[in-house]
Formats: structure tokens, sequence, C-alpha cells
């Protein structure tokens, strides 16, 4: 009779990648290194994946599915004004700004950094989690633009892409200055822009 496979298995191996690869980069990170996080042997990951790559596309769909949970459920979506549950979306992603670098960067936009020119497919299993996280802004900022006077022309989704890339860039400050507040201020900065662009006084708002 073959085994029961433990149904925590294969979520385990994609949240230790999750930690490894936030750490060391998708190509330093080995299956090796994925198993030991996990404490699980090799046997268990190539029961479940047939290679690194595999994992990968499979770990950045897990990484939406976890993530978009957390975001669902965050208090931000609670403000009757759609510009300020944009605003308050902006705020949250600063508070999760904490402890060490690997805890708060993003999987998905550190293996999009490395492998866009080496794997298509992880390559496209990170444009679907961020295109499809950018697409959760997009009711709200149709629903600002309806409600308040925006400056110039742009399309929701477009202004929903761009507060991912704002977001990405904060990391990547992050990363090379080895100093979260980096990110914080840089989010800040993006707060303000979203303000200006829909022409709010920027009161009270010193970060």
């Amino acid at each position: 009779m073959a085994r029961r496979q433990n149904p925590s298995t294969r979520p385990s191996l994609l949240e230790a990648a999750f930690s490894v690869i936030r750490t060391k980069g998708y190509t330093a990170t080995t299956v090796d290194d994925v198993c030991a996080k996990a404490d699980l042997s090799k046997g268990a990951f190539f029961h479940h994946f047939s290679s690194k790559e595999e994992m990968a596309v499979a770990a950045a769909d897990h990484w939406s599915h976890i993530t978009g949970a957390v975001f669902e459920a965050a208090p931000y979506h609670s403000a009757a004004d759609p510009l300020d549950r944009l605003l308050a979306y902006i705020e949250f992603r600063k508070h999760l700004i904490a402890g060490e670098l690997p805890d708060f960067t993003c999987f998905v936009g550190t293996m999009a950094q490395e492998v866009y020119e080496t794997s298509t497919p992880i390559r496209q299993a990170c444009w679907n989690s961020i295109a499809g996280h950018a697409d959760t802004l997009v009711t709200d900022i149709k629903a600002a633009m309806a409600e308040h006077r925006a400056i110039g022309s742009f399309t929701a989704e477009s202004l929903a892409l761009h507060i991912q890339a704002a977001i990405q860039g904060s990391f990547i400050l992050a990363k090379a200055s080895g100093d979260p507040k980096q990110a914080v201020e840089s989010l800040g900065h993006l707060y303000r822009y979203i303000e200006l662009l829909f022409g709010r006084p920027a009161v009270g708002h010193k970060n």
C-alpha cells in the first residue's frame, strides 16, 4: 500500500521557499536549502515538484493566495471614501515593513528581478501575482476618480500598476541600503503623490 502523504508537506515546502529565496535569491537557492528550511527530505520535495523551477512557479501562486488573504482582511477596506481606502492601503503597506529585510520584501518581486530573461514560467507567474494584486485596487481607484477631481489623464489600471512599481522599488532601496526606513520613506512619498493626484491637500501626514 502506498504511503499517504502529509497534506502539509507541499505548503511547508512552498513557505520554506518564501524564506530562503527572499534571503538568498532564486539562483543561489538550492533544493537542499528549501528542504532543510522545511525540515523535509529531498524525496518529499520531488514527490511534489519535478524541479526547482516548478516549485518556484507553484510558490508564486501560493504567495498570491497567502498574501491575498492578508490584504482581503486588512482594515483599509473599511473607509467610506474610496480615496481614503486607497491611502489607507498605502499606510497598511508601510505598516508591513517590519523586521528583517527578508521578512517584508516581496517574494515574487525578488524572483522577477533575477529570472525575467532566464525562466519564462517563473516570470509569468511573478507577473500574474503582481498584476493580480494590482487589480484588487482598481475598483477603489475608479471610484476615487469618479468622486474626486483627478489631475491628468490616466486609467485606474495603470495607476494600480504604478503603485505596485513604487512599492517594489521601495523594497530595492531597502535592500541596497540595508535600511528598511528607506522603504517607509519611499511609501510616504507615494502617499503624498496620490494626495496630489486627486487634489487633496496634504494635511497632517508626516511620513
